[in-house]
């Protein structure tokens, strides 16, 4: 038992279970702006008094909390809502209290009901209760509840109009106004990150601008990046996110494929970050001036699209830093820098901090100015490559603060670690994270997957981003795949989650050559310039608008938490429902994971669910395939058949008439 204070105090009322409430309050639970955020809880006291519930709520920094009131749910339980309005964080609590007067209004009608003949001393009390009120009540209320505790309180009064003038309806709801919440309790303090809707609803698009140039001798610029925003906006992407845009390590360069020699003209790799020519702050020169990257986030808003940039907290042995704050890096006995290595693999070109330095503040300190030089130039969206092997408090204390000034801004963790550290990050501050979602290849165990995502509280704090592909992923799904594969595991990732991303053009193209024994590409584009053919024939491009227009077009997939998958008679297929609260805009959507043969089969649907009756007709149309005719279904078993090799899903828009 843990130890209590000596005198806890007269309160009698108990404030448990709040939900939802992430670590006792420590982190923050996550909601959209708009969004209408519901909490309950349980509140109990001895005896059997009625009890009022406040939710109590205000944006971190502002000194006035505001109310609701908790609905009684029964079985001392208790709910309230209010809408997340402005972004940033919010802090929230619920607050009891023993109501009196309430208590005293109940017993009073069964008593005068009753005829009971002490009538008058329980208007008596009801006097002193409503002086009470009046003394906390302002204005004309105050006025009038002084009236009433008179009125009440004078024995030269007629008994039976007290009595009638105690159970008007307008009387109890006044004083009810002013309660006397000296013994409340006030529970714990949580924490609510109200985010703009990007964060929830959001279509990445990963491309390399130095492979912009349509000329591999040539290193592409801002200038060719800016010519791709056009078609990557048709396809309908709204975040086109750059690998590490900094000058890169000469020192030990990695060459083509990862190669520990670099021949003169290799270029080396992204994340190798830092030379002479500058750091994290810094632009890589062949790609343009810092007037020509703010020609391209103004050309990117001009076509509907945001810039997320990677940060890499990571240096090249050739980095400023390494000479200017040699402390912020070990060093071996030897006198050499240590470098990053997972044994046996070793990484000549990449520093890891040393986050456990004696000058860890000013480490902290610079990192985060980082991230502020490059909000200063107009990014509000980060990519952050391996969070996870830095310290979760620094990114709590750095995220948080950033937050404060910058609360529109958004933080993708690319985090391929177990979950726990995965959720641990999401509790520091990430907005969304990388997910296993591409080692999951078979229908139950995608199903198994999504539902831990979306019915835990991992649904509470953590959002997902679904990625088919990578620059450093290339599963052997896709290695050993078809047209239907690459289709199928996009429509699969699109439906599924409300935020995606591919790198492209690598994915619409469907490369798919492997480095030999790796789950990586040949060729990789990580090391080397690319002369892509953007619209080689055979191209996903116009299937993937579709599927985004799709996506664009319907609330439903706007949300990922909203799945309710449903079951089937064959094993190869996934079949699932996404609809909005309403159920004005519901979708279904098959999947056949068989991306070789035909597959078929019946799917069985919760109609009540849906809002269908048993014996009611509705309309199923196939918005992937619109040449398809609508069908007209009824009853909860309901035929499919998918040829992959015309289409690998279904995504039914249900029309109940």
């Amino acid at each position: 038992m843990t130890p209590v204070s000596k005198f806890p105090g007269p309160s009698r009322v108990v404030i448990d279970h709040v939900t939802p409430s992430i670590g006792g309050g420590m982190f923050p639970v996550k909601r959209p702006l708009g969004d209408d955020f519901h909490v309950e809880a349980h509140v109990i006291a001895d005896g059997h008094d009625h009890l009022d519930v406040v939710l109590a709520y205000r944006k971190i920094g502002q000194k006035r909390w505001e109310e609701v009131p908790m609905q009684d749910l029964g079985n001392d339980e208790f709910g309230g809502t209010f809408r997340a309005e402005q972004i940033g964080l919010h802090e929230y609590r619920v607050i009891g209290w023993a109501d009196e007067f309430r208590n005293w209004h109940v017993g009073f009608v069964k008593k005068s009901d009753a005829g009971d003949s002490k009538i008058g001393v329980e208007l008596d009390i009801g006097a002193r209760l409503v002086a009470e009120a009046a003394s906390r009540a302002k204005g004309k209320d105050a006025k009038q509840l002084k009236g009433w505790a008179g009125f009440l309180g004078d024995h030269s009064r007629d008994l039976m109009q007290k009595v009638n003038l105690a159970r008007q309806g307008d009387f109890f709801e006044t004083v009810r106004r002013y309660p006397d919440r000296s013994l409340q309790t006030q529970g714990t303090v949580s924490h609510l990150l109200v985010e703009r809707e990007k964060a929830y609803f959001s279509t990445w698009y990963e491309f390399f601008p130095r492979s912009c140039a349509n000329d591999a001798s040539r290193h592409g610029t801002f200038k060719d990046a800016i010519s791709r925003f056009p078609e990557i906006a048709r396809m309908g992407f709204d975040v086109v996110y750059f690998p590490p845009i900094h000058p890169i390590g000469e020192k030990f360069r990695k060459g083509r494929n990862n190669a520990l020699e670099a021949a003169p003209e290799d270029v080396g790799s992204p994340w190798a970050i830092g030379s002479s020519q500058g750091g994290h702050k810094s632009l890589h020169p062949e790609l343009g001036s810092m007037e020509d990257f703010k020609d391209l986030i103004e050309a990117a808003d001009k076509h509907g699209l945001e810039v997320a940039l990677d940060i890499a907290f990571q240096c090249a042995p050739d980095h400023p830093y390494v000479k200017e704050h040699p402390q912020w890096f070990k060093w071996r006995p030897d006198g050499t820098v240590q470098y990053a290595e997972n044994p046996p693999k070793k990484y000549q070109d990449i520093l890891p901090f040393d986050f456990e330095t004696e000058d860890w503040k000013a480490l902290w300190l610079e990192l985060k100015s980082i991230f502020d030089f490059w909000i200063e130039a107009e990014v509000k969206i980060f990519r952050v490559d391996n969070p996870h092997t830095k310290p979760m408090e620094f990114w709590r204390w750095c995220i948080g603060e950033l937050k404060v000034t910058h609360p529109e801004v958004l933080f993708l963790a690319e985090a391929f670690t177990r979950p726990k550290r995965k959720y641990r990050l999401a509790k520091a501050g990430f907005t969304q994270g990388y997910t296993y979602f591409t080692w999951r290849n078979f229908p139950q165990e995608v199903r198994e997957y999504v539902e831990e995502l979306t019915q835990s509280e991992v649904k509470e704090f953590f959002l997902p981003n679904f990625w088919p592909n990578t620059p450093d992923i290339l599963h052997e799904d896709l290695q050993k795949g078809n047209r239907a594969t690459f289709l199928g595991r996009y429509i699969l990732a699109a439906t599924l989650s409300s935020n995606i991303g591919i790198y492209g053009p690598a994915f619409e193209l469907m490369e798919k050559e492997p480095f030999p024994g790796k789950e990586e590409y040949n060729h990789n584009e990580k090391y080397e310039l690319k002369n892509w053919n953007w619209d080689r024939p055979g191209n996903l491009k116009n299937d993937i608008s579709r599927v985004n227009g799709i996506r664009r077009d319907h609330p439903a997939m706007h949300r990922t938490a909203n799945i309710r998958f449903v079951d089937t008679d064959n094993a190869s297929i996934l079949a699932y429902i996404k609809q909005t609260p309403d159920r004005k805009d519901q979708l279904l959507v098959i999947v056949n994971f068989d991306w070789h043969k035909q597959q078929e089969g019946n799917v069985h649907l919760p109609l009540s669910e849906m809002g269908i009756g048993s014996d009611k007709a509705f309309e199923v149309k196939d918005l992937f395939d619109p040449t398809q005719p609508a069908y007209m279904w009824r009853g909860s078993r309901n035929f499919f058949s998918l040829n992959p090799i015309k289409s690998p899903a279904h995504i039914f828009q249900i029309n109940l008439g």
